[in-house]
């Protein structure tokens, strides 16, 4: 009798990218022939005009819709906080999450400015994940079932979502999944996060070099980039990662904001470039790593405010931005029905 081939936890991710998608050209087209016809020159509107021209083509449809915008926080704990990396302790990741729920936080108030709505997601903030600088943060199967979590927790109909995140230490996170999916040492990736002084940042440049050369001597010296997000990632990584990829399937453009959700994209990006080909990144954030994430990933955001709070700030205010792109896209006359003069 033949052996059945051994199916692992990952397999099913992997087979889904495998099968994305590509943007509808068709509706590109449409909307690039529009703009075209738009009474203004040509590029007179930089980047709004091909935001517009994006959304259309990975809505699959022209002209495109922003009417039901979703931003999704998704917050976790982790192990390696007790290392003195973060200037908050772990418990501030359930309060934060009790002020979302609440209405005070920052996000709350630009999700009202856009007109968006907001979910908040806990993924086990009782049960902090493996200390990365002594064991996997996951187990393949657990790391699997939050991916697969993120999915479905954004099934529901919107028609442009926003990622970010909360999670006391998940800068450290963020460091040590862009280190071991992109390589560089650790002071590459790693910076101040919510403010951590010189010792603090000392502690985080050590928690990271010392939990990437952990996974390297667990999985190999190039292991594949879901063993990473298990071994150095961290709950809301792996649910981000999800939410994206299930994005895809369900025709939603997605809006990524900062370091955090960037190296929760680029778990992806690692696997298949293409796969985060539907995502615009927000913002450039404060964090200084940032950039050389943006850089690997051939990525260039809307907007610098100097922003580093997380919590979908960023990406709740590019809703803002791409909801203009769109109004301008559809509502604008074209030459012939303002009946002003085209170039010849």
């Amino acid at each position: 009798m033949n052996k059945k081939p051994d199916i692992r936890p990952f397999d099913d991710i992997r087979d889904l990218i495998s099968k994305m998608p590509p943007a509808d050209e068709e509706s590109a087209n449409a909307a690039r022939a529009r703009d075209v016809d738009l009474t203004k020159p040509a590029g007179s509107l930089g980047r709004l005009e091909e935001i517009a021209i994006w959304i259309s083509a990975w809505q699959g449809q022209h002209p495109p819709r922003i009417e039901k915008p979703m931003v999704a926080v998704f917050a976790g704990n982790h192990g390696v906080a007790a290392k003195g990396v973060s200037a908050f302790p772990a418990e501030v990741t359930h309060q934060m999450v009790a002020n979302f729920k609440a209405g005070g936080a920052a996000i709350n108030q630009l999700c009202k400015a856009v007109g968006a709505s907001l979910k908040v997601f806990e993924l086990a903030l009782d049960i902090p994940t493996g200390d990365i600088t002594e064991q996997d943060a996951l187990s393949e199967a657990d790391c699997a079932a939050t991916l697969a979590y993120g999915m479905e927790a954004v099934a529901q109909e919107s028609d442009i979502l926003a990622i970010g995140e909360m999670g006391i230490a998940n800068t450290t996170i963020a460091a040590a999944l862009a280190h071991g999916l992109f390589g560089g040492t650790a002071e590459d990736w790693v910076g101040r996060g919510t403010g951590v002084d010189d010792d603090g940042l000392a502690r985080k440049r050590d928690a990271v070099a010392t939990a990437v050369a952990r996974m390297k001597a667990a999985h190999g010296d190039n292991p594949d980039p879901l063993t990473v997000l298990g071994a150095v990632g961290g709950r809301e990584f792996a649910a981000m990662a999800g939410a994206i990829l299930a994005a895809r399937f369900s025709k939603v453009p997605v809006v990524v904001d900062g370091y955090v959700a960037s190296a929760a994209a680029a778990v992806l990006f690692a696997l298949e470039p293409s796969a985060i080909d539907h995502c615009l990144f927000a913002h450039r954030s404060a964090e200084q790593a940032h950039i050389k994430l943006l850089e690997k990933m051939g990525r260039e955001p809307l907007f610098d405010l100097g922003l580093r709070l997380g919590e979908a700030s960023g990406a709740a205010l590019a809703i803002g931005i791409a909801k203009a792109a769109v109004e301008v896209h559809n509502g604008m006359s074209t030459f012939s029905e303002a009946g002003v003069a085209n170039k010849e």
